[in-house]
């Protein structure tokens, strides 16, 4: 599988395993996470915020290929996805982290997905606790820290390339600011960075570099990541792919690896352009180990990295499932992936080594072959181990890594020293030095580093990583300019532009270089709002504008790149505005309000960040250091980071961060100059026919020619500078606030008739849950897990069931109109947006099958919960609804659904959805004739029907105090107008099932394509969360002992009856509200690891097989679905085995290992989630919901008991449940290539008939450069 660099960069990486489908998302998150077709999403308004702008985590999304999107994902986009600071610092959770190296600026007039879930990393606050102007250089740097730890040389192997062209220096210009003598300044920007105070260093004498940081989260566990510096960049011609088949083979094939897997052990693989990295995540020790066990990870990391066994069988399994995989990963996002790869790097062999390889060459290699590359490239002086985690004695994780590795690769005989060339700048990196704090009492003069005592080794590893020479873009080059490239495909469905500028990497080593980019990010940031403030219409040119900075170590340079996405028939004005917008930000530079802004925003974010130095975990952790590495950054935790950004902060003036930031944007404000960077790169990625209304499918044609003029006309347009925006620093006033509570007399009111407690709280949870006097619970908890920081989320109960014949698509529509125009109150999307901008606050709203949802994250700071209370109130209280963004969120959902036919997964599990729901449209995208039926008035009325107090709940996370909790929550939300619901929510159309047996039940789709590929989804009936069925039966009935105290338990009597005995409290679990959730959640561990085993690894049908549960908790059903991904002529093989599987649990009944394995799995996932707000929401979510009526706090708290009781007889009862029978199963089998077949041929039908394709859950891989899957 292909992916982008971790953090950063274009380099592709193949994965050992696939990522799991999510098919228990909501029906948005699917279409979203997996698809990202149309990616059109709530402009500039504050229901979206769009998180390319956060300084500290410029959010990297991809551009959906079959909506539109140039494809190309210069960050990695999955479940492992790492986020950092801005300063070069991990951060604690996902959406908050990303890289110092990356500099973005997001112009969306969409962001990029259909439907409204467009949670994101955060945005800016409006003050800060440090106060800019006035900071005394002697007061912000007054303590320089010396911490005796090494760091990587400029020449390390896995250090990029930074070296600038002979005459090109990148310094600060201060002999303008500053003439005469050296300043003060120039001494304190030319100091070094202070590096970790608690990263250890180390090297062994067989060459092996090791890292070593102790991390407490998640507590008791480890990450072990064994980094070998060889990827397809190293492979001959005649071997590419090898690099990839060696990750398969050596993983795949250790025994040692294995014997991990009982251990609640994770473990994967994956290969880029120049590493190949092997990582285990483990626990510290097991119950049933007296000892620690890293001593057998890293044994097992020793044997896959250096001692694999080439057996031939292994051989023949992995050539099968790398064929299979590629096969799989071939999607039109990869294709364009590569396309835009190939022309960025056209002068060297990253455009010529994807690492998946070339299948003629994989299918011929023989064991010899492989055996050689391995010989050749693994070896410990070319590899780095990294491990961080909950290690307390660093002396004892040492002795162990010693132990394991020290005679791996010894020569028998001395050889001669090698070559400064081979190993550069190495020898202040040979004798590690113990860092400040450490425990352990080591020497720093270690015997077995010392550079005396190393043997040196004959083979050598390159000394750039990758050993790759560029063509820079830089003034006064003499290369011709490319023409633009154009890539035009009959799967792309929609325009996208992508301007390519490449300069050496600028190592951030010093205070001066942070600086640097300091104001970088300031100045790029400003060209989001630049857009939003000048382009309102209801009809603008582009769907997304996109400038990205970022550094690649995978590729071993900078690139800028500015993106734009349109519908084809804009694509010229499309271009033409973003040269005129970047024209304009170069050429006026940022306000002086901009600057404050911004400034005073990543104050208070890394303030905050700074705050949860203790909160990061410690994959987040080791994939920052390994970037950083790459790169050749100072690596800092979250506190130096902090204070560095502070003392160089008041350093900065406006007219160095327009003369920084402008370099930046030469390449395309200058365009066509003499003395302008020539762009590495021009391509366009574009269509070959497109939807002209009145006259359908016709042919789109452009040139090289044609390009060129649309990027000259944006150079003509005459520009003005930008106008100071008011930005309002409440949306609701203290006296509009009296008036409110004076009018409407909030309180907190008895939680049901029963009893007269306003509120409860349980001390085992901190769940403390409430009802207002206008009707709306309310539940909260206080964690300092993530300091200073919160989450909230509004439910609404309805969603799209409650849509019907004469309102199909009115909600998802709707949903996404009120996000799309973004206003509240007499406030513009533009005040809003700069609002939350101001106050750190980060806003979502979705629609799913079963309610609508309004998420935000905000942190404590200066009032910044507060402002996001009022923003919630506003929108209950004042939504805006305007036409503008009616008309452009049905256009939105009319191209959508025209772009289904040309993605092979989204039409195949169309079709099996509408198959299996009797073509309820209601869980697809709305056709054509739908969207047509629908008015402003319609779909207004379908969303805000729902928002009724009985009907909405909202759940509070975060680190605020009761008092402070309560007074935000009577003011904001108890003062929101009292509405009862009318009930309609939960009185819609039935949702029923397709009557068996049916002629649809076997099903096919053809796709036109040049290359082959196929899938496969096969999908049945089961009953939602909490034991009911589609046909309204109740399965607890089925499963309840007869006698009376077999009632539901709460959780002390489960803790009772558990000391007891286990047997009988197996026994009352059978009544406890959460049991089917907990069972289909293991019974779908155990049917997943019996799928990869059969079908993918012993038979070789596939690369990617997965099994998911989408089981609902408002609506009385669910259903399973497994999609797998294999060739055209082992397709059918492979649905067969899977349905074998499936229905084989009987014959090959489940085992007491399998189930405590499983048990394992989803405990270790709660145990790593359960210090995180964000999953404390989901906890929380239909608490007091009465459409959820067996809810309650007994589910938060019995659910690690619930676990751990299950039994395999248990099991069996869930799977009991499940409809597997041939006429209760659904399949259908999508396959691609060039011969078509009439007769299962993917096409539109505008009527939205049941064999039209309507919009599609999005199903299956999704995105091909997706990293670091979990497995």
């Amino acid at each position: 599988m292909a992916g982008t660099g971790t953090g950063t960069g274009t380099g592709f990486i193949v994965d050992q395993f696939p990522p799991s489908r999510r098919f228990n998302e909501s029906y948005s998150e699917r279409r979203v996470k997996r698809v990202q077709c149309l990616q059109r999403p709530p402009a500039f308004n504050p229901l979206h915020v769009n998180p390319r702008l956060s300084l500290f985590s410029p959010a990297r999304c991809p551009h959906g290929v079959g909506d539109g999107g140039s494809g190309f994902h210069r960050k990695k986009n999955n479940a492992w996805e790492q986020y950092t600071s801005m300063l070069g610092v991990p951060v604690p959770e996902a959406p908050f982290l990303k890289l110092y190296n990356c500099i973005s600026s997001s112009v969306c007039r969409s962001r990029h997905r259909p439907h409204v879930k467009t949670s994101t990393p955060r945005v800016f606050s409006d003050k800060s606790s440090f106060y800019l102007s006035k900071p005394r250089l002697y007061n912000t740097f007054v303590k320089p820290l010396h911490i005796p730890c090494a760091n990587l040389g400029p020449d390390e192997p896995h250090a990029a390339s930074t070296a600038w062209p002979d005459g090109i220096i990148e310094k600060q210009d201060f002999d303008l600011l500053y003439p005469g003598v050296e300043t003060e300044l120039e001494v304190f920007l030319s100091s070094e960075l202070p590096p970790h105070p608690k990263l250890y260093r180390g090297q062994l004498k067989n060459g092996l570099r090791y890292l070593i940081l102790p991390n407490k989260v998640p507590p008791n566990r480890f990450e072990a990541h064994m980094e070998v510096h060889v990827g397809s960049i190293d492979e001959e011609d005649d071997e590419q792919g090898i690099a990839h088949m060696i990750e398969h083979v050596a993983f795949l094939g250790s025994k040692k690896r294995e014997k991990l897997l009982g251990t609640g052990a994770r473990s994967n693989a994956y290969t880029d352009f120049h590493h190949t990295v092997f990582h285990i995540h483990a626990p510290t020790s097991t119950k049933d180990s007296d000892g620690d066990l890293l001593p057998y990870v890293l044994d097992a990391l020793n044997e896959i990295a250096f001692h694999p066994k080439f057996l031939a069988s292994r051989v023949e399994k992995e050539r099968r499932a790398i064929l299979s995989e590629l096969q799989m990963m071939n999607t039109i996002d990869y294709r364009v992936d590569c396309q835009l790869l190939q022309h960025l790097h056209s002068e060297n062999k990253l455009s010529k080594r994807f690492p998946i390889g070339l299948e003629e060459q994989i299918k011929k290699w023989d064991v010899d072959k492989i055996k050689k590359f391995h010989e050749r490239w693994y070896f410990p002086g070319n590899a780095t181990l990294y491990i961080v985690g909950d290690i307390d004695n660093i002396s004892k994780t040492i002795y162990q890594i010693e132990a394991v590795f020290e005679q791996t690769g010894i020569e028998a005989e001395a050889v001669p020293a090698p070559t400064p060339s081979a190993f550069g700048a190495m020898a202040n990196f040979l004798v590690p030095k113990l860092s400040v704090g450490l425990t352990g009492g080591l020497s720093n003069e270690r015997s077995s580093n010392s550079v005396e005592q190393c043997k040196i080794f004959k083979k050598e590893r390159h000394a750039i990583r990758p050993p790759v020479k560029h063509n820079w873009s830089l003034p006064g080059n003499s290369r011709d300019q490319k023409p633009p490239q154009i890539f035009q495909h009959e799967l792309i469905q929609n325009f996208s532009f992508n301007m390519f500028c490449k300069i050496p990497v600028n190592k951030v080593l010093t205070y001066g270089d942070l600086r640097n980019v300091l104001m970088k990010r300031i100045f790029l940031s400003a060209l989001h709002f630049r857009i939003n403030t000048r382009y309102k219409s209801s009809n603008p040119p582009f769907t997304s504008i996109e400038l990205d900075h970022s550094d690649s170590g995978r590729e071993g340079c900078t690139v800028t790149t500015l993106t734009v996405t349109a519908e084809p028939k804009n694509w010229q004005s499309a271009i033409k505005v973003a040269v005129q917008e970047v024209r304009r930000l170069k050429e006026f530079g940022v306000t002086k309000g901009e600057l404050t802004r911004y400034m005073d925003a990543l104050l208070k974010d890394s303030e905050h960040l700074a705050a949860m130095i203790d909160n990061v975990s410690s994959v987040d952790n080791l994939d920052f250091i390994m970037e950083s590495d790459a790169l050749g950054h100072t690596v800092m935790d979250q506190r130096q980071g902090h204070e560095s950004l502070v003392a160089v902060s008041g350093t900065v003036t406006l007219e160095e961060v327009n003369s920084v930031g402008a370099k930046v944007l030469e390449f395309v404000s200058d365009f066509g100059k003499p003395t302008a960077p020539l762009p590495a790169a021009i391509v366009a990625c574009v269509p070959k026919k497109v939807h002209v209304d009145g006259k359908g499918e016709t042919e789109f044609t452009i040139s090289p020619i044609e390009i060129t003029a649309a990027i000259k006309s944006g150079l003509e347009e005459p520009i003005e500078c930008e106008p100071e925006l008011e930005v309002p620093k409440e949306l609701v006033s203290s006296s509009q606030l009296q008036d409110l509570r004076s009018e409407r007399r909030p309180s907190f009111v008895p939680l049901s008739p029963e009893t007269n407690v306003q509120k409860v709280h349980d001390k085992e949870t901190g769940i403390t849950q409430c009802r207002l006097s206008n009707g709306i619970p309310v539940n909260y908890k206080i964690s300092k897990s993530e300091a200073r920081g919160g989450v909230m989320r509004l439910i609404v109960g309805g969603g799209r069931a409650v849509e019907n014949s004469e309102s199909k698509g009115a909600v998802v529509v709707g949903v996404r109109t009120l996000s799309e125009g973004g206003r509240v109150g007499s406030f513009s999307r533009e005040q809003v947006e700069l609002f939350c901008v101001n106050h750190l606050i980060n806003c979502s709203l979705e629609s799913t099958e079963e309610f609508i949802s309004m998420e935000f994250r905000f942190t404590l700071r200066d009032n910044g919960m507060r402002a996001a209370f009022q923003l919630l109130h506003m929108v209950l209280e004042h939504s805006v609804w305007l036409d503008d963004a009616f008309d452009r969120a049905r256009q939105l959902y009319m191209s959508y659904y025209r772009s289904i036919p040309k993605s092979l997964e989204r039409s195949t599990a169309h079709k099996l959805m509408l198959a299996m729901l009797d073509g309820d449209e209601r869980f697809v995208e709305p056709t054509p004739k739908s969207l047509q039926n629908l008015t402003l008035q319609t779909v207004k009325d379908a969303v805000m029907n729902q928002f009724a107090g009985n009907n909405m709940e909202v759940s509070i996370i975060g680190d605020f105090s009761e008092e402070d909790i309560e007074s935000c929550i009577l003011d904001y939300l108890g003062t929101v107008r009292a509405t009862r619901s009318s009930g309609r929510e939960h009185d819609y159309n039935p949702i029923l099932f397709r009557p068996s047996p049916s002629d649809l039940q076997s099903q096919q789709v053809f796709l036109k394509d040049t290359d082959e590929r196929a899938c496969a989804y096969i999908a049945g009936p089961a009953p939602n969360r909490w034991g009911f069925t589609v046909d309204g039966k109740d399965l607890f009935e089925s499963i309840r002992h007869s006698s009376s105290d077999d009632a539901q338990p709460k959780t002390q009597e489960l803790m009772m009856e558990g000391n007891n005995s286990g047997k009988d409290l197996q026994g009352k679990l059978h009544g406890h509200p959460l049991f089917f959730g907990i069972t289909m959640g293991l019974l779908a561990e155990i049917i997943n690891s019996r799928l990869f085993t059969t079908v993918r690894d012993s038979l070789g049908l596939t690369y990617d097989v997965s099994f998911e549960l989408n089981l609902f908790d408002r609506l009385n059903l669910g259903w399973y679905v497994i999609s797998v991904t294999s060739t055209p002529g082992k397709v059918q093989k492979a649905v067969d085995a899977c349905k074998n599987v499936l229905r084989g649990l009987h014959s090959n009944k489940i085992s007491q290992r399998e189930l405590d394995r499983a048990k394992r799995t989803l405990l270790m996932r709660h145990e790593a989630e359960i210090k995180s707000n964000a999953y404390w929401l989901g906890l929380l979510a239909h608490l007091q919901a009465s459409s959820v009526p067996r809810k309650d706090i007994s589910c938060i708290k019995d659910l690690t008991l619930l676990y751990e009781a299950a039994s395999v007889e248990e099991i069996y009862l869930a799977y009991e449940q499940l409809k597997v029978d041939e006429d209760s199963l659904y399949s259908c089998i999508g396959i691609a290539g060039a011969q078509a077949d009439d007769g299962v041929t993917a096409t539109l039908v505008e009527d939205g008939s049941d064999e039209g394709f309507p919009g599609v859950v999005p199903v299956g891989r999704g995105l091909s450069t997706m990293t670091r899957p979990t497995t």
